[in-house]
Formats: structure tokens, C-alpha cells, sequence
């Protein structure tokens, strides 16, 4: 079970080929960065609560390659994966995302850190190859997964803030 936390995970298409959510973070961007770019943190916040993900590669750097595989509790193994194209800490990361087969194309994941004040609000824009892979995307489930992911990722930036 995840507990609800102050903010709420935001998700609109600005485009046909994109979908943008953003979530704030009582946390400085710092915390928020090291949290999301740390392997050994990812299996406690990334996909549903009721899932496990293993890291098996994550060279947080551009052109490194990073490898999740997550159990799903359905019985499903998922392999995600994808290269890292930008890495500027603490503030932007810009990686491949694809799962099993799917071909590498264009598409692109950018998450940015916007700090204010203390509150860091992360902008994760996808961009996908076409209308119908950004559709068939959101058909998977994602919005649901995605506000536990960020549900989950709040509750742990939540006990690293001094």
C-alpha cells in the first residue's frame, strides 16, 4: 500500500507524440537527483509497490546504458531499457526508454529539476516515435503506474531530508 503524500502527480499530451508529468518534492533538487540516479535506491520507488525491479545496469552518464527488470505480481518478467543521451547534475536527464523488443527510433525520456524555495518539481517529458506508440503507451497502464512510482519516490526522498 502506498501512502498518499502532499503533492500530485500532474499528466497532460502537449503534443500527439508526447505525454509530460510533473510531481513536486519537498526536498532540494539535490536530493531528489541522487535519489532518482542511485541503483541501489531504484527498486524501492520505481513501478507498482506490488511489483519487484532489479537493476541490472545503470551508468548514469551519456551513452551509458542502464537495464531494469521488473517482476511484475501477475507473474510477468518486463525488461526495461535504454542509453542515457544527457546527464547535468542535479538538474536534467535525457535517456532512451524501451521495453522488451521495442526498436530505439527517436523517442526519448526528459526529466527536469526545477527547485523553488525547497520544493523541487521533476517535469518527466516522453517523446515518443508516433501518436499510436505514445497511445499504446498509456493503454499499457502507465498513468496509474506512474502516480505510484512518484507516490512511492516521495515517501523515500521523505526520509533522506534532514
Amino acid at each position: 500500500m502506498v501512502t498518499k503524500t502532499k503533492y500530485d502527480t500532474t499528466l497532460t499530451l502537449p503534443s500527439d507524440r508526447e505525454i509530460l508529468m510533473t510531481r513536486k518534492f519537498d526536498a532540494p533538487r539535490e536530493i531528489v537527483w541522487d535519489t532518482i540516479t542511485d541503483a541501489e535506491l531504484i527498486p524501492q520507488w520505481w513501478g507498482f509497490a506490488a511489483d519487484a525491479t532489479e537493476v541490472k545496469k545503470m551508468d548514469v552518464r551519456p551513452g551509458g546504458k542502464w537495464q531494469y527488470i521488473t517482476h511484475t505480481s501477475g507473474g510477468e518478467v518486463v525488461d526495461f531499457h535504454g542509453t542515457y543521451r544527457e546527464v547535468i547534475a542535479p538538474e536534467k536527464l535525457v535517456y532512451s526508454f524501451l521495453f522488451g523488443d521495442m526498436p530505439e527510433g527517436d523517442g526519448f525520456v526528459e526529466m527536469t529539476l526545477v527547485e523553488k524555495d525547497g520544493v523541487t518539481e521533476l517535469r518527466d517529458r516522453s517523446v515518443f516515435n508516433s501518436k499510436e506508440e505514445r497511445d499504446a503507451t498509456i493503454a499499457t497502464g502507465m498513468e496509474e503506474g506512474a502516480r505510484e512510482t512518484y507516490e512511492r519516490l516521495s515517501a523515500l526522498i521523505a526520509t533522506r531530508v534532514g
